[in-house]
């Protein structure tokens, strides 16, 4: 049986967020970023399906295609507001919005 102290011990580190006692977690973190006045959030998808997204973007001879890998990044890493190809008829920042959440991948996948 454990002692009080040994409780208190295990109450102490019961006690430490979950983000402190796995500090390199990275599935699902997100971050928020305005674009022409509107409030995105970027959410990481994981790092095998980071890697899905860029190596399923690449053509023959590994030339990489924009297209493909901005649909996938509107897919799985931009998660609020949903954003389609219709979207940006309408709305400005595509080109920004895209470079910041390349950049927020990128980053992830430290």
């Amino acid at each position: 049986m454990a002692t009080s102290k040994e409780l208190k011990e295990l109450e102490v580190k019961n006690a430490i967020p979950a983000a402190e006692k796995t500090p390199m977690k990275k599935f699902g973190v997100q971050e928020k970023k305005e674009v022409a006045g509107i409030e995105y959030t970027l959410q990481f998808p994981g790092v095998r399906a980071a890697q899905r997204i860029l190596d399923s973007s690449k053509q023959i001879g590994g030339i990489f295609n924009d297209e493909a890998y901005n649909s996938q990044i509107m897919e799985s890493v931009i998660v609020e507001p949903k954003v389609d190809w219709d979207y940006w008829d309408e709305h400005e920042g595509y080109r920004e919005l895209m470079a910041i959440a390349d950049n927020f991948l990128g980053r992830m996948l430290k």
